[in-house]
């Protein structure tokens, strides 16, 4: 995948692949430096987060299909340059943001193109390390919580892997609109879970949690599979459960539909409106990304590795000096 280039011509450092596999498909290379276009930012990455749709395309292909490709849609970082028409930004500013998904990837890199308004300023609160591992998660539970079910104070959500990474993210965010949360995660994990305001944690190892819980306004299913149906009979009538997984069985919309309730199935999309209030919400205390792990750009692989277990809570973020 590395790409010859005239002496003269600004390369950068990525993390590429050229087959699909493990984590030992990826490797570091040169690129040539990318310029803005208008509407566009270039960015001086100084982290990206690492998140289980890096590691699914780096071994499936996924939206992508066949490589070579660079992964990676969080970005945190500096402006570097800016196109023709950019009003937002000037060189020197401290942003984050996700870039479009999900054919806008390649923030595991020195630098990167984004559009404008895929990105807002950096909260003074975070370094970047905690900002590159909040845009693509935290939009994801905005999304869902707040445009698509209408999370109110008051509710009742139910969580689906709480402590992972677009799960931690959630229970804050359905925190700070007054909502009752209960969280799925093993039992180790129960602490970690009261600690970023969970009432009530489930252990999905001992308890069929489909079966125990009851009387829910919105469920959040970041698992997939048969959990996105079985979450329905959760539901008051009226409810929804909003999976962000977004193929499957036609059954759960058909079984929505015979118990008087809502399915919807989303994919994040970028949006500085969204990453506004994520800002926000971190500036007010009412919202931190818990770090799992860092690594430098190179060991990228390693991230991968870990992240293949399943079992980190919170985010893995790649560092470039």
């Amino acid at each position: 995948m590395t790409m010859s280039t005239d002496d003269n011509t600004p390369t950068m450092r990525a993390i590429g692949q050229d087959v699909l596999g493990g984590p030992e498909v990826l490797k570091e290379i040169r690129l040539p430096k990318p310029a803005p276009r208008p509407n566009e930012v270039l960015v001086r990455v100084r982290a990206a987060g690492v998140n289980p749709t890096d590691w699914k395309h780096r071994a499936t292909g996924g939206f992508l299909g066949q490589p070579p490709f660079v992964l990676g849609w969080d970005v945190s970082g500096v402006v570097e340059a800016v196109g023709i028409g950019v009003a937002a930004f000037r060189p020197g500013d401290e942003v984050f943001g996700m870039l479009p998904y999900p054919f806008g990837h390649g923030s595991h890199a020195e630098y990167v193109i984004a559009p404008v308004r895929a990105l807002t300023r950096k909260p003074a609160a975070l370094d970047h390390v905690e900002a590159a591992a909040l845009p693509l998660v935290s939009l994801t539970a905005w999304q869902a919580l707040v445009e698509t079910a209408d999370l109110r104070e008051g509710q009742r959500v139910l969580i689906h892997a709480a402590a992972g990474g677009v799960g931690h993210v959630a229970a804050q965010i359905a925190k700070s609109r007054g909502a009752y949360v209960i969280g799925t995660a093993s039992e180790s994990k129960h602490d970690f879970l009261r600690s970023i305001g969970v009432d009530e944690p489930v252990d999905y190892r001992a308890t069929d949690v489909t079966e125990a819980v009851r009387d829910v306004d919105v469920v959040l299913d970041t698992l997939g599979g048969d959990t996105s149906t079985r979450s329905l009979r959760t539901l008051r009538p009226g409810g929804v459960v909003v999976s962000i997984l977004p193929v499957g069985s036609a059954e759960f919309f058909e079984e929505a539909e015979r118990l008087g309730v809502r399915a919807v199935r989303m994919l994040v999309d970028a949006d500085r409106h969204g990453m506004r209030a994520i800002a926000d919400l971190v500036e007010r205390g009412a919202l931190r990304a818990t770090i799992a792990g860092t690594f430098p750009l190179a060991d990228a692989a390693k991230a991968h590795e870990v992240g293949d277990t399943g079992r980190t809570a919170g985010k893995l973020v790649l560092v470039v000096d």
